[in-house]
This record gives structure tokens, C-alpha cells and sequence, in this order.
């Protein structure tokens, strides 16, 4: 494990002999599950796709019209996917795309399903031109008892090839030497 983790964890009080990681990603065009990957390949650990029981439309302006409805409506989309072990877990990279300048409503419902105090959560998001907008903030609403990271800001287009600007994001939060 790498020591700023566990140096982290350990201040939290949260380090045991099994402290573990996971990368889990809410991905609608496959930008972000390309960004959750590399991220993945670098920091290892466990990776998770958040998936919605109705799944949105492919075709881009429907979903957004849907996305901005159930933001709107402050919408929980029931999820088709669960972690079953998430107290395992002392890391958790979270990825999303900025949808109407935070998380899709999605992550509202993962994120309020589980416990999330004396856990890290390290964020990380594809856009169009928004960057993280307020979704630090209304992840930190929902996780107030976690440790929150500074998160990362991939362009849509630039996800496949993102590997150096995540890099320098990993070892700039200290996760990385």
C-alpha cells in the first residue's frame, strides 16, 4: 500500500492489515469508466460500476434532459448495483460525469446508501467545461464524517488519454511518489 495512504489512514484511525481501495465509477458515455481504469491501474484495488435500473438513454440529449429532470426534482435513482462489503474498503476513488455542475443523482443515491466516516474519498469527474462545478461540495454534504480529497477534472474527450494528467493529480494529493 502506498505510505501516504496508509499515513493517512493511520491518522484516521482507520488502518488495519486489510485496508483496501476501490475505484468506483458511474459512467454514461464511457468517459469516466476510462478515467476510473487508468486510475485503477495506477493505485490498484477493486473497481466498481454504479449502474442505475433504468439505464439512460444512449442518445446524449435525452439523457441530459433526464439528468436535469431528476436533478430538479431532487431524484434518487435506484441503483441495480451494490457494494456488499463496503466496510472493507478505506480508500474509495469516485468518478462521475458532471451533469448541471455536480454529481448525477445517481451518486446521491450510492453515496447516501453506505457509511462513509473514517473513509477517504478522492474524486474524480469528466466534462464539457465545468470541471468539478460544486460536486466536492455536495459530496462532502453527503459524506461528512469522510476525509475528502482534492479531486480531478478530465475533459470528455481527453479521457481515453489521460494517464499523465492523473499521474501528476496522484502524486500532487500525495497518493503517488
Amino acid at each position: 500500500m502506498n505510505t501516504f495512504i496508509l499515513s493517512t489512514l493511520l491518522l484516521l484511525g482507520a488502518a488495519t492489515a486489510n485496508a483496501k481501495t476501490i475505484v468506483a465509477y458511474f459512467s454514461h458515455s464511457g468517459n469516466t469508466r476510462a478515467v476510473a481504469e487508468q486510475i485503477q491501474k495506477s493505485v490498484g484495488g477493486d473497481i466498481f460500476e454504479i449502474k442505475t435500473v433504468v439505464p439512460y438513454s444512449k442518445d446524449y440529449n435525452t439523457a441530459v434532459e433526464v439528468a436535469k429532470k431528476e436533478q430538479q426534482a431532487n431524484a434518487r435513482p435506484e441503483l441495480s448495483t451494490k457494494v456488499s462489503n463496503m466496510e472493507q474498503y478505506d480508500t474509495l476513488f469516485l468518478g462521475y460525469p458532471n451533469w448541471w455542475g455536480t454529481i448525477p443523482m445517481p451518486l446521491f443515491t450510492f453515496l447516501e446508501s453506505y457509511d462513509f466516516a473514517g473513509k477517504v474519498i478522492v474524486p474524480f469527474c469528466t466534462h464539457g467545461g465545468s470541471a468539478l462545478g460544486r460536486s466536492e461540495d455536495d459530496i462532502a454534504k453527503l459524506a461528512p464524517k469522510a476525509k475528502l480529497l482534492n479531486g480531478l477534472a478530465i475533459r470528455g474527450g481527453s479521457a481515453n488519454n489521460a494517464q499523465k494528467d492523473i499521474t501528476a493529480w496522484l502524486k500532487k494529493i500525495g497518493i503517488l511518489k
